[in-house]
């Protein structure tokens, strides 16, 4: 099947979007979207950027948790292509990323966390799928995500 994200007739797993946080979130994430076989898939880090605020995480920091779970990813889709985005709003860098990638689909693992938690990040589960303009895929959870 041949198409763009807009199209419901394009093959949802031809290239796909992995947010990653970490080393540890990366290697769950890619091990639970290796069952689905995609064709193509481009790991992304967001690294938070203040916009006239102090950085969550020094940016030298950040971009080697970008360099770590790219590498994650690496071990199990070897040939995995990785992109950096830098952004306050990091669901809107997971949009941005996808489109200029050509994403199919944008697959992500919940990281959970308690009600407090989610409300205070805003909850970007929610704003994830509620807000995509292409397919999103929650993953499962896998036994060692406790």
């Amino acid at each position: 099947m041949v198409g763009t994200h807009d199209s419901p007739k394009g093959d949802l797993l031809e290239h796909i979007v992995v947010p990653v946080a970490n080393e540890t979130d990366a290697i769950k994430t890619a091990m639970a979207l290796e069952p689905y076989n995609p064709d193509k898939v481009t790991a992304l880090h967001v690294v938070e950027k203040g916009e006239g605020v102090p950085d969550k995480i020094p940016v030298e920091q950040s971009e080697e948790l970008a360099a770590e779970s790219y590498a994650a990813v690496r071990r199990v889709f070897p040939n995995a292509d990785d992109h950096t985005a830098y952004a306050r709003d990091v669901v809107g860098a997971i949009f941005k990323a996808a489109d200029e990638v050509d994403a199919s689909a944008i697959a992500y693992r919940s990281r959970g966390g308690n009600r407090i938690m989610q409300f205070l990040s805003g909850d970007r589960s929610l704003k994830l799928i509620t807000q995509a303009d292409r397919p999103v895929i929650a993953l499962p959870q896998t036994d060692t995500d406790s």
